[in-house]
């Protein structure tokens, strides 16, 4: 696979909106600002609802109702409503969800609907927790019930953890993704900072993983032959995957954060090694060096590295119809690069198209069932992280 170092464009657009009460004249600003550059802008952004540290969100069958994780351990049911042309939005909080490790990186993460959440109301939460021996990943499913008092979650079993587990807060990875056809349940599993897991077979960190739904192990896994958790490996060779996501053609994409820079943006390929630690396009924070992926061949190269990084978070492929010029492309939140990335796929080659500034850390892409973007921001110096929806102007 071919490797491509990205070139960064320039911002194309200024976010419009204001973020709870700031100075008058600040806010005056933006909008003559946001005003003047509405012309640049491929969407218009609408803020909707602020969130206690947002991770992930996913919407419910209808499009008006999403479930939204917080990290700190809240699973909320978020709802909007119109109303002569008024929109109106209210998140109750879910019962039933696991308690958390909360701190660093961990806490509450990713959730997902099962393919036949219509008929069986399963949902899917990763999450961090403690445990004899450290903490680890973990992934449960319960069924969603609805509309008999409070929401609620029942009957959560566990069905996957990280092994081993660490002593760290970090890298926990932990993102869920079903296939296409529904059969197959992928997870990414960070290398909690550890280097070494991701190479190591006895371990499922630093890997992307292949699970039936209910968390048993496909008879036709790569490495189901070798037993115990190496069973469970897709691929390998990985630092800390936070977005997983399938192209229209039925390939698996993921986007991962490098070291001191090489962010990566891969073509996941059965059985294939990434080569992390023993790779990587960036270096070690201490200032130690490590190849890169040019002067090892048997590793799998990314398609894209960023150096500068912008730490990837989460990746949607967008089908819809809104937005007709950006169909069958990458959307990639950036966390420290802040803003929303589209990558134009071309076979096994891969290259950004756009890079859009949006003034604060972005930490999940979904897509509506009508189309429209919704983004998640980081936590934002307290104040929460707001709900963005992203329509054409």
């Amino acid at each position: 696979m071919r490797a491509l170092r990205s070139v960064f464009l320039p911002a194309l657009i200024l976010i419009g909106c204001t973020g709870g009460a700031s100075d008058g004249n600040a806010a005056a600003q933006a909008q003559s600002q946001a005003q003047a550059q509405s012309s640049q802008r491929p969407f218009q952004v609408e803020e909707i609802a602020s969130f206690d540290e947002p991770w992930a969100m996913t919407f419910l069958p209808g499009g008006n109702q999403a479930l939204i994780t917080e990290k700190r351990g809240r699973l909320l049911l978020w709802t909007r409503a119109e109303s002569d042309g008024a929109t109106a939005t209210a998140a109750v909080e879910v019962g039933g969800v696991p308690s958390v490790d909360y701190g660093g990186q961990g806490g509450l993460g990713d959730v997902a609907l099962h393919p036949q959440f219509a008929q069986n109301g399963l949902v899917y939460l990763s999450y961090a927790e403690a445990g004899e021996g450290g903490r680890a990943a973990a992934v449960g499913r319960g069924r969603l019930v609805l509309g008999q008092g409070a929401p609620r979650i029942e009957n959560f079993q566990v069905i996957w953890r990280q092994v081993p587990r660490f002593s760290g807060r970090g890298h926990y990875g932990h993102r869920i993704l079903f296939s296409p056809d529904g059969r197959y349940l992928y997870l990414s599993s960070g290398d909690r900072q550890q280097f070494t897991p991701a190479q190591d077979m006895a371990s499922n960190a630093g890997k992307i993983l292949r699970l039936d739904p209910d968390g048993g192990v496909p008879a036709n896994n790569p490495f189901v032959e070798r037993g115990g958790v190496a069973a469970q490996i897709w691929s390998l060779g990985h630092r800390n995957p936070l977005g997983i996501a399938f192209a229209p053609d039925g390939r698996l994409w993921e986007t991962e954060m490098g070291p001191e820079g090489g962010d990566e943006f891969n073509l996941i390929e059965r059985g294939s090694n990434y080569g992390y630690p023993i790779v990587s396009d960036g270096d070690h924070y201490d200032g130690r060096t490590i190849p890169d992926h040019s002067t090892r061949p048997e590793f799998n190269a990314p398609e894209i590295t960023w150096t500068p990084v912008i730490s990837p978070s989460s990746m949607i492929f967008y089908s819809g119809s809104l937005f007709p010029q950006w169909r069958g492309s990458a959307l990639i939140g950036a966390l420290s690069g802040q803003a929303l990335l589209r990558v134009e796929i071309d076979g096994n080659s891969a290259r950004v198209a756009d890079r859009w500034d949006m003034g604060q850390r972005i930490r999940e892409v979904e897509q509506a069932p009508d189309g429209s973007v919704y983004l998640l921001e980081d936590e934002r110096n307290g104040s929460g992280g707001r709900l963005l929806r992203l329509t054409p102007p």
